[in-house]
């Protein structure tokens, strides 16, 4: 580094290294460990995990992704699997413990290939090669197309998914609600198709009451009351105007001085307070709205003014929920009330009414002609089981909006592992290339093993159902997981999103790639008792 020496790779006393194949299998253990822990999460007969916060909370859920999350450990390899479940999650909404259980299973086949000293490069070249054969069978031979307009083959697809979670009691509601939201928020102009379910569709949670009357409103719900107890709360075809600007008179900036000389000034200095409130109800109020909602407050003078008009106030909104209702009833949010006019008015919603459910008031904007927004309400009996139904919920509506961006399908449950692992194994090419296909078969497996199902029984069956296949069509025989017995899935009609699948598949075996690829962990700790040279110079001889 100083006077053209080589740089050098210094390690003070505290810094742990270790390296080579050692950390090879260390990771590929990580990885297995991960797997484990969620493998009883997979298919109908899932097991519920519970998870306890440090401060007392508790978490039930079998989503792969809310379980990881929680889940604190101090592997390096162990966090990037936790990574890769947050990814799927944010890329496809579904699917994150089939990517963890695979991508274990990637891990632990390359073991044995570690072991016989086979170098990790050979070994990641071969899963490189898997995954493309992977993906061009899953887009040329082993999906289907789905017409988009064929409601009962949506909600067979949405079922399957719901039907592996808690909620799959109630799975004709959830689907129903998941296929209504999503089409109600998808929004197609000029042929760019846009199904933004994270900002449209919002899920309001309220104690109380039974999950079947859990339903999606055509509108907007929020949970607040009117400024002004006189206030109209129930109005037919509102005319509403959505603000972003406070109906308060504006404080002087910090450190404003007023002089005041005699006593009329100070009258006059309310009044001009009084004047500036009352110019701004009277912009509001010259374009005749029934309903004024605004993200900041309104001062009891301007609900005093609108009040006289017959105008409903409504303030503190959030922006995210304001952003709803101008998607709901047509309206365009304005910054300053001077520049109010016609075409700012919402006239879409067909009712504004307040309703009280339990203890709070909660704001209904419904009956929207064209909403392009809305409101999932959710009721059940705890928050626990009310947190669980939204986990799932996200996931069917993920399912749908998945479908609607990309109609392709494919069999459920393992049927497309099987058939995919069969093609590769047709390959026959040794080694590596193999194990990823025998790593496939982890997903009919662990469906048959968390049923109580013979494992090895229902895999040679399954084995020999697709080995044998030789007709034109798919071979769409898996494991049905309520029972563990063998059937064809086209009679079942159970059937997931290729995008979920091919997600599913390129994160599982690029994460193994790149923890094959590691071969040496250097983790350095500080030093205690602070005596580190703070002197530049002196840091500058440590370099050296």
């Amino acid at each position: 580094m100083f006077g053209g020496q080589q740089p050098i790779l210094v390690l003070s006393q505290n810094t742990k290294r270790e390296s080579g194949r050692k950390v090879q299998l260390e990771n590929i253990q990580a990885g297995k460990a991960i797997a484990d822990v969620i493998r009883t999460c997979l298919g109908p007969q899932a097991m519920l995990k519970m998870l306890m916060d440090p401060m007392g909370g508790i978490v039930m859920t079998n989503d792969g992704n809310a379980i990881l999350r929680e889940i604190t450990v101090q592997h390096p390899a162990a966090k990037s699997m936790i990574e890769i479940a947050r990814t799927q999650d944010e890329e496809v909404g579904d699917g994150t413990t089939s990517v963890i259980v695979l991508a274990g299973e990637m891990l632990a086949a390359a073991e044995p290939f570690l072991q016989q000293q086979i170098h990790p490069t050979v070994i990641i070249r071969a899963y490189r090669e898997a995954l493309e054969d992977i993906v061009g069978h899953l887009l040329s031979g082993l999906s289907v197309e789905l017409d988009v307009k064929d409601k009962a083959k949506m909600a067979q697809v949405v079922k399957a998914c719901v039907g592996t979670k808690f909620i799959g009691k109630w799975s004709d509601l959830a689907v129903k609600i998941a296929l209504d939201a999503v089409e109600t928020v998808t929004l197609n102009e000029n042929g760019r198709l846009e199904v933004d379910i994270k900002r449209y569709a919002k899920v309001e949670k309220i104690p109380g009451g039974a999950i079947e009357e859990s339903c999606v409103l055509k509108g907007v719900m929020i949970n607040k009351d009117v400024t002004h107890p006189k206030m109209r709360r129930y109005i037919e075809n509102p005319r509403i105007v959505l603000l972003d600007c406070s109906l308060e008179y504006k404080k002087g900036e910090s450190q404003t001085n007023v002089e005041i000389i005699g006593e009329q000034d100070f009258t006059r200095m309310l009044q001009i307070e009084e004047e500036f409130v009352q110019r701004i109800c009277a912009d509001i109020i010259a374009v005749k709205p029934d309903l004024v909602f605004t993200e900041k407050g309104v001062s009891d003078l301007a609900q005093h003014y609108l009040l006289k008009a017959g105008i409903t106030a409504i303030r503190r909104l959030r922006k995210t929920d304001n952003l709803r209702i101008a998607r709901a009833c047509g309206a365009t949010i304005v910054n300053r009330t001077e520049e109010l006019t016609e075409k700012d008015v919402g006239t879409g919603a067909g009712l504004f009414e307040i309703k009280k459910i339990g203890d709070e008031y909660f704001t209904f904007v419904t009956e929207c002609k064209d909403p392009k927004a809305c409101t999932i309400l959710l009721r059940g009996a705890s928050k626990d089981i009310l947190n669980e139904t939204e986990r799932n919920l996200q996931d069917a509506l993920n399912v749908a909006r998945n479908l609607v961006l990309e109609p392709r399908l494919v069999a459920g449950g393992g049927a497309v592992e099987m058939a995919v692992s069969q093609l590769l194994s047709r390959k026959q090419v040794k080694g590596p290339y193999t194990a990823v296909a025998h790593a496939l078969e982890i997903i009919p497996r662990t469906l048959a093993q968390n049923c109580g199902a013979n494992t090895i029984r229902a895999l040679t069956a399954l084995r020999a159902k697709h080995a044998s296949h030789t007709g034109d069509g798919v071979c769409a025989w898996g494991i049905d997981g309520e029972s563990g017995e063998i059937v064809d899935m086209n009679v079942k009609n159970i059937w997931e999103p290729l995008a979920v699948k091919l997600q599913t598949y390129k994160t599982a075996v690029e994460t193994a790639i790149l923890l094959l690829r590691i071969d040496d962990i250097v983790s350095g700790s500080k030093k205690r008792g602070g005596n580190e040279p703070t002197n530049p110079a002196a840091m500058a001889q440590g370099q050296e």
